[in-house]
């Protein structure tokens, strides 16, 4: 898969409410962080737990780009995110670094 087609597949997992088939998405030794660089989440299982987590307590949770740059291996996305249909609306910044097909690193936040 490309990089752009590696997040497409998160996108439609993450909607589907699919901690597995996410983390599948991602390195063993992923990294997750803000956007300053400081670690947030580390490893594949940290992350199929955090999400699994997610998606038990917002089992509505949806999320899209809105607009995206992909360059290479790193796609570029401004995300838009909601807890419920019409309801606890969120913005973000993703930046998704791809190596063989694995999310390798995700940096991520509001901007704030």
């Amino acid at each position: 898969m490309s990089p752009v087609e590696v997040v497409e597949a998160n996108y439609e997992a993450y909607n589907a409410g699919d901690a597995d088939r996410l983390a599948a998405l991602y390195a063993e030794n992923c990294i997750i962080t803000d956007l300053n660089g400081n670690v947030t989440l580390e490893g594949r299982t940290a992350f199929r737990e955090r999400f699994a987590k997610t998606f038990a307590e917002h089992p509505q949770n949806k999320a899209w780009s809105v607009g995206r740059i992909a360059l290479g291996n790193v796609v570029v996305d401004h995300e838009v995110g909601e807890r419920a249909p019409g309801r606890d609306r969120f913005e973000i910044i993703a930046i998704y670094t791809i190596e063989d097909g694995l999310i390798v690193r995700l940096a991520m936040g509001r901007g704030d």
